[in-house]
Protein backbone atom coordinates (compact mmCIF):
# COMPACT_ATOMS: atom_id res chain seq x y z
CA UNK A 1 0.00 0.00 0.00
CA UNK A 2 1.43 3.66 -0.97
CA UNK A 3 2.20 5.96 1.79
CA UNK A 4 -0.51 7.98 0.31
CA UNK A 5 -3.32 5.95 1.16
CA UNK A 6 -2.44 5.20 4.53
CA UNK A 7 -2.90 8.98 5.53
CA UNK A 8 -6.01 9.87 7.46
CA UNK A 9 -5.33 13.64 6.13
CA UNK A 10 -4.28 13.66 2.43
CA UNK A 11 -7.69 14.85 1.38
CA UNK A 12 -7.22 18.01 3.90
CA UNK A 13 -3.64 18.16 2.99
CA UNK A 14 -3.87 18.72 -0.20
CA UNK A 15 -6.12 22.03 -0.09
CA UNK A 16 -2.77 23.29 1.52
CA UNK A 17 0.07 22.09 -0.21
CA UNK A 18 1.36 24.54 -2.65
CA UNK A 19 4.18 22.38 -3.89
CA UNK A 20 4.52 22.27 -7.83
CA UNK A 21 7.03 20.09 -8.61
CA UNK A 22 5.35 18.12 -10.66
CA UNK A 23 6.62 14.47 -9.41
CA UNK A 24 6.87 15.02 -5.89
CA UNK A 25 6.52 12.03 -3.67
CA UNK A 26 5.50 14.03 -1.04
CA UNK A 27 2.80 15.76 -2.24
CA UNK A 28 0.11 16.20 0.75
CA UNK A 29 2.44 13.87 2.82
CA UNK A 30 3.04 16.93 5.44
CA UNK A 31 5.12 14.72 7.84
CA UNK A 32 7.13 13.38 4.85
CA UNK A 33 7.71 16.66 3.45
CA UNK A 34 8.96 17.75 7.12
CA UNK A 35 11.35 15.50 7.36
CA UNK A 36 12.67 15.12 3.59
CA UNK A 37 13.31 18.84 4.03
CA UNK A 38 14.71 18.94 7.75
CA UNK A 39 17.34 16.64 6.63
CA UNK A 40 18.54 18.97 4.04
CA UNK A 41 18.47 22.28 6.19
CA UNK A 42 15.37 22.90 4.26
CA UNK A 43 11.67 24.21 4.77
CA UNK A 44 8.91 23.23 2.41
CA UNK A 45 7.51 24.68 -0.32
CA UNK A 46 4.32 25.92 2.00
CA UNK A 47 6.97 28.27 3.65
CA UNK A 48 7.13 30.67 0.44
CA UNK A 49 4.97 32.78 -1.11
CA UNK A 50 3.60 31.35 -4.78
CA UNK A 51 6.74 33.21 -6.49
CA UNK A 52 9.30 32.34 -3.97
CA UNK A 53 8.35 28.29 -4.71
CA UNK A 54 9.03 28.16 -8.07
CA UNK A 55 12.20 29.10 -7.53
CA UNK A 56 12.74 25.27 -5.53
CA UNK A 57 15.45 27.19 -3.57
CA UNK A 58 13.96 25.83 -0.49
CA UNK A 59 16.76 26.38 1.87
CA UNK A 60 16.68 28.29 5.27
CA UNK A 61 18.65 31.26 4.17
CA UNK A 62 17.11 31.76 1.50
CA UNK A 63 13.95 32.34 3.67
CA UNK A 64 15.46 34.58 5.80
CA UNK A 65 16.53 36.70 3.10
CA UNK A 66 13.62 37.27 1.11
CA UNK A 67 11.28 38.67 4.77
CA UNK A 68 14.70 40.55 5.82
CA UNK A 69 15.62 42.27 2.86
CA UNK A 70 12.96 44.54 2.84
Amino acid sequence: MRKIDQCPRVAINSKYCTCTHASCSKHALCCECLHYHRQRNELPACYFTPEEEKTFNRSVEFFIQRRTAK
